[in-house]
């Protein structure tokens, strides 16, 4: 039967290559969505902090900082890790923070005051937190600007 005009069959061999141009692709998408979106996450409370030159705090990593943040008009707001909450009262940020350090052995709080707030409202705040259980207060201020 060979020689009736039919072609013998040919096996194809497999490819074992795999063709990655197209994760290539996908991963570069990805890249760039969350090159994006990622200055877009970015929460907290608008506050013009005072400059000063001071040694940066040494932090664990392992433990999230609180913050209490004062803006100008005198409001707090209580950001612990990227969490950032509503205005709210004294009272409920001491109480707030009194929770919070009572489930952890470090107790370090940090304080951003705009710059244009009154003393008095930055030192009110450093006293509660005192009351708290709050043994170490630090106070966030941004690099001064050569330029002025």
């Amino acid at each position: 039967m060979k020689g009736m005009g039919m072609m013998p069959q040919q096996r194809r061999k497999s490819m074992s290559e795999i063709n990655v141009v197209p994760y290539i692709d996908v991963m570069l998408v990805l890249l760039v969505i969350f090159m994006v979106t990622a200055p877009m996450l970015t929460q907290g409370v608008k506050v013009d902090l005072p400059e000063t030159t001071s040694d940066p705090i040494q932090q664990d990593k392992d433990v999230e900082s609180i913050t209490v943040s004062v803006d100008s008009n005198g409001a707090y707001y209580l950001e612990v890790g990227d969490d950032a909450s509503e205005p709210m009262a004294l009272d409920e940020v001491r109480n707030q923070v009194a929770k919070i350090l009572s489930q952890r052995s470090n107790g370090e709080v940090l304080v951003r005051g705009d710059e244009y707030v009154d003393y008095g409202v930055v030192v009110r705040l450093m006293a509660e937190l005192q009351a708290a259980g709050a043994t170490g207060i630090g106070l966030i201020t941004d690099a001064p600007n050569d330029n002025q």
